[in-house]
């Protein structure tokens, strides 16, 4: 039987039981994509860092060939490590300080007291507009008794 491709490398007949797809139609798909030409097949981030690891220790000659045969341009093969890199890098400096988070779930807790209280001041103020319509209609309504 047929198996899909690296990284996830499952036979057809589990990835159909997983799914709840059939067998010819993941065929059929299958078929569909590896008729397309390699530069419009779709890589995932899990395929393209499998593809970095796997090239990182190949020389110059052995990482082109491996290119060729998997559609890749080196230069586009550089840029996922690159990016690989940087996304390795910068959690340090992505992820705030405890002192930054205690201080945001403070700010959000005055927020969100802040924005009950005007929910609050709006649905009196709602409240007094309906209840002034109304006693303005009841007294239009007198008035107009008392000139007939």
């Amino acid at each position: 039987m047929a198996r899909l491709l690296p990284p996830e490398s499952a036979s057809i007949g589990e990835v159909s039981l997983q799914v709840g797809v059939a067998v010819a139609t993941l065929e059929r798909w299958r078929s569909d994509a590896l008729s397309k030409p390699a530069r419009e097949r779709a890589w995932t981030a899990a395929a393209r860092f499998d593809a970095v690891l796997t090239t990182a220790a190949m020389d110059e000659a052995s990482r082109s060939a491996w290119c060729r045969e998997k559609g890749v341009y080196p230069q586009e093969l550089e840029s996922w490590r690159v990016s690989a890199t940087q996304a390795l890098a910068e959690p340090d400096e992505a992820r705030a300080s405890p002192m930054q988070t205690q201080s945001d779930r403070r700010r959000i807790k005055e927020l969100e007291r802040e924005l009950r209280r005007k929910e609050k001041a709006l649905a009196e103020a709602a409240a007094l507009l309906v209840l002034s319509k109304k006693v303005e209609a009841i007294f239009n309504r007198d008035h107009r008794g008392e000139d007939e």
